[in-house]
């Protein structure tokens, strides 16, 4: 039994998108009675375990109406994770303060920074520099935005 990937993830992105997260990403792997699907959801707040629960309940529920009872496959539902960049400018807000590795276009050249959220307004990011100059980033131009992670 191979599960058809774009009917799983139309189905995981409707779900996904019902209770208010966002579909980070979705893989689909293995075959027969190996198949994994892996999900990554997030939202305007931190994910937690129950949030990725209510996701997978709903999620497997609809897919085994749609292959049936009988096959098996696992789903793996779960928040990305820090070492993924964001994707969506609704995930920013709730890492305010926090530093970024960014890397942003700005009249037509990349431009890499290690900088500090410090405000989004509509579609812009306010960061603060390592030599604390301000940047204001528009969303479209953000090419990677990733937290950094602080043990201090």
């Amino acid at each position: 039994m191979n599960i058809n990937a774009g009917n799983i993830k139309e189905i995981t992105e409707e779900v996904v998108t019902n209770f208010g997260y966002f579909l980070i990403d979705f893989n689909l792997r293995g075959h027969g009675r190996n198949q994994v699907i892996e999900v990554y959801i997030d939202g305007e707040h931190y994910i937690n375990a129950d949030d990725c629960s209510k996701v997978s309940r709903e999620l497997n529920n609809k897919i085994q109406n749609i292959i049936g009872q009988d096959k098996f496959y696992r789903l793996d539902v779960s928040s990305p994770g820090v070492d993924r960049p964001l994707k969506f400018i609704e995930q920013f807000p709730k890492h305010l303060n926090k530093k970024f590795e960014l890397a942003y276009l700005q009249d037509d050249e990349t431009k890499n920074t290690e900088a500090q959220l410090i405000e989004v307004q509509a579609d812009e990011l306010k960061f603060l520099t390592k030599d604390k100059k301000e940047i204001i980033v528009k969303f479209k131009n953000i090419i990677k935005a990733k937290v950094l992670l602080s043990f201090s």
